[in-house]
C-alpha cells in the first residue's frame, strides 16, 4: 500500500483529479482526487505533476463546511 504524504508528486497519485465546473477557461484552479483509503489529495490544475496537500476525510468536510458557511468568503479578494 501506498503511503500519501503532504507535497508529494500528484503524479504520483493513482485515480481521477476533479475540478470546479466554475473553474477559468485557462484552467487556474483547485482539483481534488480521493485517495484509495480514505481522505483527499488537493493540487494546483496549473501544475498537474506539483505538490500534493493531503488532507483526511475529516479535515476536508471542516474545510467545506466553513465554506459553506461562508468563513472563507474575505479570502482571495482583491483589497
Amino acid at each position: 500500500m501506498q503511503n500519501f504524504t503532504n507535497g508529494m508528486a500528484s503524479d504520483l497519485i493513482p485515480g481521477t483529479w476533479v475540478k470546479s465546473r466554475m473553474s477559468e477557461a485557462n484552467g487556474m484552479c483547485v482539483e481534488l482526487a480521493a485517495l484509495p483509503r480514505g481522505g483527499v489529495a488537493v493540487r494546483n490544475s496549473t501544475d498537474p505533476a506539483g505538490p500534493a496537500l493531503i488532507f483526511t476525510a475529516e479535515e476536508l468536510n471542516a474545510f467545506l463546511d466553513g465554506a459553506k458557511k461562508g468563513e472563507f468568503d474575505t479570502l482571495g479578494r482583491p483589497n
